[in-house]
């Protein structure tokens, strides 16, 4: 099992150009574990994680309702934002400028097979790395995701999750709200759940911006520790 994961950092990036190379990857290790199939093969199948930022944007999961998204296309435009329909799981999100982005492209037969164990160690990456600002960030029972102050008038959330998963291999993932422009989320009904609110890390602890790449660090740390893996810079 290659528990070998190799980190890309793609900076700020177009979500349909973001999306495209995770279709890219994808495709390669499903390939590579059908021909091993096929062919009686035992060749090793790679791991992914990229770290993105994506201008304003919209995506829209398999069992996501357009009527989450309350903008028209001119208004959209005006806000300049883009909105795609997209293969993951879950309902509508928001990407943008100050958000931490992860895109793990994995093929679980290197570490476990149950997406409800990946899952659950995605939030719990972000919740550890929550945990070093103070912060007391938790699950919301039937919400995936992490989520402050759950079962109170005032629970919100902090970090959305929605992956997609064919024969064991992810793609899509986490997006953090760091330094996020929380006024995007006015448009959505966020993660089709109404009434909740929507939170970020410089919110929360009263500070106008918190450095991304200090966020990302103790992320990655996290990340490597409970999957067991070995992070590997290009």
């Amino acid at each position: 099992m290659n528990k070998k994961i190799q980190l890309q950092q793609l900076g700020l990036k177009d979500f349909k150009e973001a999306w495209d190379y995770q279709e890219q990857l994808f495709k390669e290790i499903l390939d590579l574990k059908i021909r091993n199939r096929r062919e009686d093969l035992n060749a090793e199948t790679p791991n992914y994680l990229l770290m993105v930022e994506h201008p304003h944007v919209y995506t829209l999961g398999k069992s996501g309702k357009p009527e989450h998204l309350l903008l028209t296309e001119d208004e959209l435009e005006a806000k300049n934002a883009k909105y795609y329909k997209i293969n993951r799981g879950g309902d509508i999100t928001y990407h943008g400028p100050g958000q931490l982005v992860g895109y793990p492209i994995i093929d679980l037969d290197n570490f476990f097979t149950d997406i409800h164990k990946y899952l659950r160690l995605l939030e719990e990456v972000i919740i550890l790395t929550l945990k070093e600002y103070g912060l007391k960030p938790e699950r919301s029972a039937g919400e995936t995701g992490v989520w402050l102050d759950v079962g109170t008038p005032f629970a919100r959330k902090i970090c959305a999750l929605g992956v997609r998963a064919s024969r064991w291999v992810t793609m899509h993932g986490f997006a953090l709200n760091v330094n996020a422009d929380l006024g995007y989320f006015d448009n959505i009904i966020p993660c089709g759940i109404s009434g909740k609110a929507v939170t970020s890390l410089n919110m929360e602890l009263g500070k106008r911006e918190i450095p991304l790449a200090e966020v990302q660090e103790k992320l990655l740390k996290h990340f490597a520790d409970l999957f067991e893996a070995e992070l590997l810079n290009p």
